[in-house]
C-alpha cells in the first residue's frame, strides 16, 4: 500500500513523517525556552456523538467536558504548563482533528478523557490507555471499538485504508514517545488507585486513533463506566469531578516535573 501525503494528511500526521522529523528527538523539538510545557486536554465526543448513555440517562461527553474544564483549572493553577482543550463546548470533533490539534501545537502530552459502558452493570472502574496496534486483553478492545466508532458519526469514518496506515504508523512511533506515554500512564493509574478504584490493574493498551501520534506522548483516560449506577453517579456529582481533577492535575504535575530528567536518561 502506498502512504501517499493525502493519506497521512487526512490522518493529521504529515508533519511528523516530513523528511529527517524522525530522527529529532520529539522532547527537543517540542519544547522552547520561553515557553512552558503545553498539555491538550480532549474530552470525548460531544455535538452529535453522546458517547454513551449510561445510568439515568447520564451521557458520557458531558461528564468528561465538566472533567474536562475542572482539570484545566487545576493545571493552570499549578502554574507549570500551559493548557488547550480540543473542544471546550458541546461540539462534535472527528478523531483525526483531535491528533492534529495536538500535533500541529507540538503538544507535550495530550490527555483524552472518557468514560466506558459494559453489558455487565457490576463493571466499575477507571482505566488508563496508552496506544499499541493490539489490545492487550477483551476489555481493552471493547473498549477501542467503543471510542474509535466515534467516527461513525463523520461522513468520512475511519477506512480500513486509514486503518492499514495506522497500523504503519505504530510501527514508525517513538521510542521515546511511547516511553513517555508509559510513564504518564503509570503516573495517572497510581494517583487514580488512591482517590478512586480502578477496573483490573488499571492500566491497558489498545489501537486507539486518538492516541496514534508518533511525537506526543498520549494516554486515553477512562473514568468509570457509565452503565454502573455507582460509577455514574459519582462521575455525575461536581465534587467528585472536582476530586478526579485534582488527582489527574497532581500526577500530571509531577511528570512535567520530571520530564528534564527523563529526557536525559
Amino acid at each position: 500500500m502506498g502512504l501517499d501525503r493525502r493519506s497521512l494528511l487526512r490522518l493529521g500526521l504529515v508533519a511528523s513523517l516530513a523528511p529527517g522529523a524522525l530522527s529529532v528527538p520529539a522532547q527537543a523539538r517540542r519544547h522552547r525556552p520561553h515557553l512552558q510545557p503545553l498539555v491538550v486536554i480532549d474530552p470525548g465526543h460531544g455535538g452529535k456523538d453522546p458517547g454513551c448513555i449510561g445510568h439515568a440517562g447520564v451521557m458520557e461527553k458531558k461528564v468528561v467536558l465538566a472533567i474536562g474544564r475542572a482539570l484545566r483549572r487545576q493545571l493552570l493553577a499549578s502554574r507549570r504548563c500551559r493548557v488547550e482543550m480540543t473542544r471546550s463546548a458541546d461540539v462534535f470533533i472527528p478523531l483525526e482533528q483531535r491528533v492534529r490539534f495536538a500535533q500541529q501545537r507540538r503538544a507535550t502530552l495530550m490527555v483524552s478523557l472518557h468514560a466506558n459502558a459494559s453489558s455487565d452493570s457490576g463493571t466499575r472502574g477507571a482505566n488508563v490507555y496508552r496506544f499499541a496496534y493490539a489490545a492487550s486483553d477483551p476489555l481493552a478492545a471493547a473498549a477501542q471499538r467503543l471510542e474509535n466508532s466515534a467516527d461513525r458519526f463523520e461522513a468520512d469514518a475511519t477506512s480500513r485504508h486509514q486503518m492499514t496506515v495506522l497500523h504503519i504508523l505504530a510501527s514508525l512511533m517513538r521510542r521515546e514517545t511511547i516511553l513517555h506515554s508509559s510513564q504518564l500512564q503509570s503516573d495517572l493509574v497510581d494517583g487514580l488507585d488512591d482517590e478512586w478504584r480502578l477496573c483490573g490493574g488499571g492500566a491497558r493498551h489498545a489501537r486507539f486513533v486518538v492516541l496514534s501520534a508518533p511525537d506526543v506522548a498520549s494516554v486515553l483516560v477512562e473514568l468509570g463506566f457509565l452503565t454502573n449506577r455507582l460509577d455514574a453517579a459519582a462521575l455525575s456529582h461536581p465534587a467528585h469531578q472536582a476530586a478526579l481533577a485534582r488527582t489527574m492535575g497532581a500526577q500530571i504535575d509531577r511528570y512535567l516535573a520530571a520530564l528534564p530528567q527523563r529526557r536525559r536518561s
